[in-house]
């Protein structure tokens, strides 16, 4: 068993994965910026080292301060978390030439699947079913109007190294890929470094739906269910639950079966993520895989009862698989709002601030994943996210009277939040009634 894992990463899942290596023995660094001095996930672990100043390329994306924080303390293991570094290849591989444990896949298969192009001809190959779409990158604006013309509008450009829903556009007819093709690119290089792309059919008012996987080194794996995640800002996510009401227990198996073959096939290992469209027709295509753990991921612990950190720490240790997939059983469902630092009637802009004062709910069936608390004063510098809300209920309707519940007990004061928003959301009719797609909020 790994013995003392340092934490990549900060805000809730750094607290979430500190708490996870302290059941399970296991002694905790964290790393912070001089922007996260007071921050509670500094506090919670055994040790702490300062990595560097508030802006991320100079703290949670350098890697060079990162590795020599885990040698100084004598680290053995680092858990990226989500977002960072979490699925950067070159991390990864340097993680393992200089003898740290990497908690995630190797670092070929992160590099393979982090490029969407790649990943899905790989998928193809391994029997999932792709969108029609791009044989590899787009090398020209001319290539682009010519596959466009087979596979039909609307269709949707994609940077091939993209992630939280930047660098993706819709084209509706020649004229608007002609202007969406230079957006994207332009898009891509700022945010990526990276100008390559690649197109697809665009699948109008798909459901997201994602499988979750865990698999071993030694060649077991196994999925825990669906969570859908289909009400999205900006292609983003701020709501999931677990299972889907959109899909049938024959399709959900069918996908988690696709998803686990897919796994085996490439050899991969640790916690993953295969992220699929569904149409109207609940037919099913591959998006994208995330190597990482999901923001989202406690919805499928609460009706599992699976905690995928500690497996994923396991996994990373050489151990085998805790579960069978006999051993999977859904549970009820559940239900995830990510509460913000943002002001929803101001186009959703950050609300970086201090905190005044604070009431997290509680109750039967109630998690609450955060690091905040009164007094904190929220950074500027990065993502907006405050907390999530977790619920567990007998079905669906249950879960979301109790997570309605558990919002209008929430107080946050001194700075603005979407908490309001998302009350209005689990009001909403269509929403109740499961009448939605990811164009739920325009």
């Amino acid at each position: 068993m790994l013995k003392k894992v340092l934490i990549a990463n900060r805000g809730e899942i750094a607290v979430r994965i500190i708490r996870a290596c302290r059941e399970m023995g296991i002694r905790t660094v964290a790393v912070y910026s001089e922007a996260d001095k007071n921050a509670l996930h500094r506090t919670l672990a055994d040790e702490s080292v300062c990595i560097g100043p508030a802006p991320s390329s100079k703290s949670y994306l350098n890697i060079k301060a990162i590795l020599e924080a885990a040698c100084l303390t004598g680290a053995d293991s680092i858990h990226p978390g989500f977002g960072f570094l979490s699925e950067n290849a070159k991390f990864a591989k340097l993680c393992e030439d200089i003898g740290i444990k990497f908690i995630g896949p190797k670092c070929e298969l992160i590099e393979l699947l982090g490029n969407k192009s790649k990943a899905k001809e790989t998928m193809k190959c391994a029997g999932v079913p792709v969108v029609p779409g791009s044989k590899g990158l787009i090398k020209s604006q001319s290539q682009a109007i010519e596959l466009a013309k087979k596979i039909k509008y609307p269709v949707i450009l994609k940077a091939s190294a993209g992630g939280g829903g930047r660098g993706i556009r819709i084209a509706y007819t020649e004229e608007e890929l002609k202007k969406e093709y230079d957006i994207v690119k332009k898009e891509a290089k700022i945010s990526f470094n990276d100008d390559s792309l690649y197109m697809e059919k665009f699948i109008e008012n798909p459901r997201h739906i994602e499988i979750q996987i865990l698999a071993d080194e030694h060649g077991h794996c196994i999925y825990l269910g669906d969570r859908d995640c289909s009400i999205q800002r900006r292609n983003q996510k701020i709501m999931e639950e677990t299972p889907s009401s959109f899909i049938s227990d024959e399709i959900r198996n069918k996908m988690g079966e696709v998803a686990v073959k897919a796994v085996k096939e490439i050899g991969y290992s640790n916690a993953g993520t295969i992220e699929f469209l569904v149409d109207k027709n609940k037919d099913f295509y591959f998006m994208e895989m995330n190597t990482r753990v999901q923001v989202e991921h406690p919805v499928t612990e609460m009706v599992t009862g699976v905690d995928i950190i500690k497996e994923q720490i396991k996994i990373a240790s050489g151990e085998e698989l805790s579960y069978s997939q006999e051993d999977i059983k859904i549970n009820g469902h559940s239900l995830e709002v990510r509460v913000n630092a943002e002001n929803p009637s101001k186009n959703f802009m950050p609300c970086p601030g201090t905190i005044t004062g604070l009431h997290l709910p509680g109750g039967n069936g109630i998690r609450v994943d955060t690091a905040i608390y009164d007094g904190y004063t929220v950074p500027q510098n990065y993502d907006s996210m405050l907390a999530k809300i977790i619920v567990h209920g007998k079905n669906r309707e249950e879960s979301i009277e109790k997570m309605k519940s558990a919002i209008a007990e929430l107080v946050i004061e001194g700075i603005d939040t979407n908490r309001d928003f998302l009350y209005q959301i689990l009001e909403n009719e269509d929403f109740v009634n499961n009448n939605y797609d990811t164009s739920f909020i325009k």
